[in-house]
C-alpha cells in the first residue's frame, strides 16, 4: 500500500487529524495517584473530616467531602461520621481551614475515633471557553487517628464534557479514588 496516499490526499488528512485528536482529549481526560492503602478494620470508628478548599470556589471542600462519605458508606464503612464544627459567634469566624482541620483532629481523637479521611480540593470549576468543560482536582487523606499519621492519599483530576457537571465529573474522579482503600472485616 502506497502510505504517501494516506497523507496527500486531502480528505484522508483531515479524517487522520480528527482520529488523533478524538484519541488525543479521550486519553487526556483524567490523571489518578493513588497510594496502596493498609488493610483497614472497615467495622472501625471513621469521622469525614473538613477538606480544605484550595480553588477558588466557595464551600467546594464541603460539596467534595459529602460525597466522599456517601462513597465511603458504598464500601461498607457503616461507622461514617461527619464532622460538624462547633457554632462560633460570626465575629470570630475562622478563615484559617488548616487550624480547623486541627481542631476537628483534635476533637475526633478525644472522641475515640479510629480514622480519619480528610483531603484538598484544588480545582471545582467549569472551565472558561467554548465548551466550558468542568474540571475537578482533589487529594484524599486517611488519618490513624490513634498516632495522628496519614496512612493512606490519593490524589487526581478530570475534566468533563460539555453537558457533564462539576459534582458529576468530581463523583466519578472520587469513585477512583475511594476504591483505592483497602478495607478488611
Amino acid at each position: 500500500m502506497n502510505l504517501n496516499y494516506l497523507f496527500v490526499n486531502p480528505q484522508r488528512k483531515l479524517f487522520l487529524l480528527a482520529i488523533s485528536f478524538l484519541l488525543t482529549n479521550l486519553t487526556a481526560c483524567a490523571i489518578y495517584e493513588i497510594q496502596d492503602s493498609p488493610p483497614v478494620d472497615l467495622h472501625a470508628k471513621w469521622i469525614m473530616l473538613p477538606m480544605i478548599n484550595h480553588s477558588d470556589t466557595p464551600d467546594a471542600g464541603n460539596r467534595a467531602a459529602d460525597i466522599t462519605a456517601t462513597l465511603v458508606r458504598s464500601q461498607g464503612i457503616t461507622q461514617l461520621s461527619s464532622y460538624e464544627p462547633p457554632v462560633i459567634n460570626t465575629k470570630h469566624l475562622e478563615l484559617d481551614q488548616q487550624k480547623e482541620l486541627r481542631q476537628a483532629i483534635n476533637w475526633a481523637k478525644q472522641q475515640g475515633y479510629n480514622f480519619g479521611l480528610s483531603g484538598s480540593v484544588q480545582e471545582w470549576r467549569y472551565k472558561s471557553g467554548l465548551d466550558g468543560e468542568p474540571a475537578a482536582g482533589i487529594t484524599l487523606n486517611m488519618i490513624d487517628l490513634n498516632n495522628g499519621q496519614i496512612i493512606w492519599s490519593a490524589s487526581g483530576s478530570r475534566t468533563g464534557w460539555g453537558r457533564d457537571s462539576v459534582s458529576g465529573v468530581a463523583h466519578k474522579l472520587l469513585a477512583v479514588l475511594v476504591d483505592g482503600l483497602t478495607l478488611s472485616e
